[in-house]
C-alpha cells in the first residue's frame, strides 16, 4: 500500500533541503499519515482508514458518509 491518503489522495511531495551555506539537496516531504478507525453508521460497523490528519480534521466537520461520496470511495472495501 502506498503511503497515500485515503481520502483526499495526498501523498509526498519532492522538495530542496537547504543548509546554512545554501546547498541544496533533495528531500522527500512525506505526508503525516495515521491509522485512525472511524464508525460508519450506515454501515454499522468500524472502518480503518490510513487518513491524514487534515483529512481526520475535515472527517471531523463533514462526516464519514459525504466525505467518502465526494472522494468517491467505497466504504464496503475497506
Amino acid at each position: 500500500m502506498s503511503r497515500q491518503c485515503a481520502l483526499t489522495g495526498k501523498k509526498a511531495n519532492n522538495a530542496f533541503a537547504i543548509s546554512h551555506s545554501h546547498r541544496r539537496t533533495k528531500k522527500l516531504q512525506e505526508v503525516n499519515l495515521q491509522w485512525k478507525r472511524v464508525w460508519w453508521p450506515q454501515g454499522n460497523r468500524w472502518v480503518r482508514l490510513r487518513l491524514s490528519t487534515k483529512a481526520i480534521k475535515t472527517l471531523n466537520f463533514k462526516g464519514i458518509d459525504a466525505f467518502a461520496l465526494e472522494a468517491g470511495i467505497n466504504l464496503n472495501k475497506f
